[in-house]
């Protein structure tokens, strides 16, 4: 049955959701505060990086069932999908979800259904949403069903797994599950599971916290394989020959809207019985300070040193900066005033330091560092960066280069982890 959805929120997950729905029959209200935003996607365009979205919304606004404004208006289901960002000291900040929860309470009638996708602390339906809701003078579960449905999708193949991935659905009651259940198998391929908010939210912010503490686990590992001369990548790879063992990859931290923020959202209200997602999140969030001082140390004998940093997206083949570790590095270089920077990033279009003419760029550069290990320098022409270089150094935090090729055209290659060949550094 064809419905009327309100979508507040946009961005990363917002906008596919709005598409995927629009284009399986909906006739989708996508709301957005950016007027920038609101205005591409009328024109059937986009401001974001993601495979075949481009198309999908210009399909989707071709056909007449999406249209984006900065206002919510009356539909039968409203999907807030705003983000969640951290605060400077490691909790949620609700303010999106609760704008957007007080935007939406004068268009609800009987009938409605409100899904909250964006990522939130446990409590948030029932401590947060439920309460603004309520406003509406609806009887919720009754008159107004409500649920958490949160989105489970990587960057880079966020359409494909929207379909995909199987779907948590946690609801206020049997009937909001049963609701929403039927309004996501529009497009969902996968299986649905119904539960409670409560759980619903736990689960999303734990999957993502699994996977944080198993990058933290490899990156104390590469921190102690330095330290013994040990190449902690050739360590990773034996060991995932073992049927029951599935060590994730060091580097320079973690970053994203998920990984780097969701295992603080269980800590914020559980500081006593969360240590080791804590001390896992400490971890990661001090990779960017070894890299740094890795940094300063290969650098530490030349005068005035110029810097590249190849990547400054979180993760490769993304356009996405948020809680980027890349950045935290950078920040730290910054306020050494004697090194200068240049960063190169094909899928980043305006950043300070950013010259995405490869050979330009490393004019008279001592070092090369590589952030993020993104597709288009899996072919970088190395003979031609001899010609440009002042110091022939690299320090590679992703595996991504030959030290043995390298090292044969006349580089210095330090790879993070290595401690067979980093002296140390």
């Amino acid at each position: 049955m064809k419905q009327k959805i309100c979508i507040i929120g946009l961005g990363y997950i917002g906008l596919p959701t709005a598409a995927m729905f629009a284009t399986h029959g909906h006739s989708i209200v996508g709301v957005d505060v950016n007027e920038v935003v609101v205005n591409a996607i009328n024109q059937g365009k986009i401001v974001i990086e993601e495979p075949y979205l481009d198309i999908m919304v210009q399909a989707a606004v071709t056909s007449g069932n999406l249209r984006a404004q900065t206002y919510p208006e009356e539909a039968d289901v409203f999907i807030i999908a705003v983000p969640t960002p951290i605060t400077e000291d490691k909790k949620a900040d609700m303010s999106y979800v609760e704008q957007a929860a007080n935007s939406i309470v004068p268009y609800l009638k009987p009938g409605n259904t409100v899904i909250l996708e964006s990522t939130s602390p446990p409590g948030t339906v029932y401590d947060l949403l439920i309460p603004i809701l309520e406003k509406s003078s609806l009887k919720i579960g009754d008159e107004l069903f409500v649920a958490h449905s949160p989105e489970r999708v990587l960057p880079g193949r966020i359409l494909v797994e929207l379909v995909e991935n199987n779907r948590i659905i946690g609801g206020i009651n049997e009937k909001s599950c049963e609701i929403v259940k039927s309004l996501y198998s529009t497009f969902v391929r996968g299986e649905i599971f119904l539960t409670d908010a409560r759980t619903a939210e736990m689960c999303k912010l734990m999957e993502n916290t699994y996977r944080d503490v198993n990058i933290a686990l490899v990156n104390e590992l590469s921190i102690i394989c330095e330290r013994l001369g040990i190449n902690v990548w050739e360590v990773v790879r034996i060991c995932n020959k073992h049927p029951r063992v599935n060590l994730h990859l060091p580097g320079p931290g973690v970053g994203g809207h998920c990984l780097a923020v969701d295992p603080w959202f269980i800590v914020e209200n559980n500081r006593q019985d969360a240590n080791l997602i804590k001390m896992a999140r400490e971890i990661n969030d001090n990779m960017p300070i070894r890299v740094y001082n890795k940094i300063k140390k290969l650098t530490q004998n030349i005068s005035n040193p110029k810097v590249i940093i190849l990547g400054i997206t979180y993760k490769a083949d993304v356009d996405d900066l948020r809680e980027s570790p890349i950045l935290k590095i950078i920040d730290l270089l910054e306020k050494d005033k004697n090194i200068e920077i240049s960063i190169v990033d094909p899928h980043i279009k305006n950043f300070k330091y950013l010259n995405n003419n490869l050979f330009e760029a490393v004019k008279c550069a001592d070092l090369i560092v590589l952030g993020v290990n993104h597709q288009e320098f899996k072919e970088i022409d190395f003979n031609m960066l001899l010609k440009h270089m002042r110091n022939y150094i690299i320090l590679d935090t992703r595996n991504m280069w030959s030290q043995k090729e390298l090292e044969a055209l006349g580089f210095n290659y330090y790879l993070l982890g290595n401690g067979t060949n980093n002296s140390n550094s």
